[in-house]
């Protein structure tokens, strides 16, 4: 929520289920940091992404290779 406001406003996923940068696809958990700055588990993508502020889709920061052991993979991130 933004100061004063009386309603909520989607800033990750919101369209639906999938693995586009603007989907989330079983996410299990999330940080902001200092500035704001969303970051979230999607297990079911097996990555984990980051929404900055007005940002109109995510960034992918790791993972989203399958699941697995390699460098570049996770196992369902939480």
């Amino acid at each position: 929520w933004y100061k004063g406001a009386k309603e909520g406003v989607v800033i990750a996923g919101g369209q639906g289920q999938g693995n586009a940068l603007t989907q989330l696809y079983g996410p299990q958990g999330l940080f902001v940091d200092t500035v704001g700055t969303l970051y979230v588990a999607d297990a079911g993508n097996n990555r984990v992404m980051r929404w900055t502020r007005q940002a109109t889709q995510g960034t992918l920061i790791v993972g989203g290779n399958s699941a697995g052991a390699g460098a570049n993979q996770l196992n369902g991130p939480y």
